[in-house]
């Protein structure tokens, strides 16, 4: 309908005039539907054909795109490409890392999991997720390439109401160890040591929104990202403690990481491209 006449749709594709026309009679009869007028010098389409135009578009493209994943699968594209976050960083700008991913592969599924950072690490290096957004470990042990993108600052924060604020002047550290701190650590290794730990009394949980929501209403203190809380702090719902000689910023490395063990397909290695140069960076390794 598109080029007006079968010869110009054969030409279109590359086809013999008697095929196309084949094709359109077979196509007639199974359907059992006159889809072009064929008594004047041109076919013209029918009411009938006109109608069904729409959805057929649709199926071609549907069918187009279809031949293209299945192209993409067999040159190495993975099934479904998996992200692990560690919590805190959810409100960083994650989402520029993964939309032209999105836009290169479109009928790629991402699935994208948080996970505090022990468990990020266990989900990579088992194969579950092929790359993890995480703040820096203090140990590598050969298993992983990463690639630095950017920089956080933790600070130490509580509700004004918290009984380390109802005194004149800095926090002394015993006071600060005293008091019970709210943690953000891993769900599935519950006897490992929690990042930045400092008190003899904490608890733990595997959300960030978790541990701002405690810390909010005054039942510990925590130790979260400065951009997270910012909006808190301005708000004057959260205080940035103010440590007897120590200085309350605790800067950490955020980095893209894959384990060496485990091939990454067509998606993880464009993401991994992108990262290494098209975004800001400081190492990689």
């Amino acid at each position: 309908m598109q080029k007006g006449s079968f010869s110009a749709a054969a030409r279109h594709l590359n086809r013999a005039p008697s095929a196309v026309s084949m094709a359109i009679a077979n196509l007639e009869a199974e359907l059992n539907l006159n889809l072009f007028d064929r008594t004047g010098r041109e076919p013209v389409p029918t009411p009938q054909a006109l109608s069904l135009a729409t959805q057929a578009v649709f199926l071609v493209q549907q069918m187009q795109q279809w031949e293209a994943q299945a192209l993409a699968l067999s040159q190495g594209l993975e099934s479904k490409l998996s992200l692990a976050i560690e919590p805190e960083l959810l409100s960083m700008h994650w989402v520029d890392y993964i939309a032209p991913v999105a836009a290169r592969f479109p009928q790629l599924e991402i699935e994208i999991m948080t996970a505090p950072h022990e468990d990020a690490m266990q989900m990579l290096h088992e194969g579950r997720v092929q790359l993890a957004l995480l703040y820096e470990r203090s140990e590598f042990d050969g298993r992983e390439s990463f690639c630095e993108v950017f920089r956080e600052e933790l600070v130490a924060v509580a509700a004004p109401s918290h009984a380390l604020l109802q005194q004149e002047g800095a926090i002394h550290l015993d006071q600060l160890m005293s008091a019970r701190q709210l943690v953000v650590a891993s769900r599935e290794q519950p006897h490992s040591a929690p990042r930045l730990l400092w008190s003899h009394v904490y608890w733990r949980t595997d959300s960030h929104i978790a541990a701002l929501n405690l810390t909010l209403t005054g039942l510990g203190w925590s130790i979260l990202p400065r951009s997270f809380v910012a909006p808190y702090v301005e708000a004057q719902q959260l205080c940035i403690l103010e440590i007897q000689n120590l200085t309350n910023s605790f800067p950490l490395c955020v980095d893209w990481v894959w384990s060496r063990q485990h091939a990454l397909g067509m998606a993880a290695q464009y993401l991994v491209s992108l990262i290494d140069h098209n975004l800001p960076k400081h190492s990689v390794s």
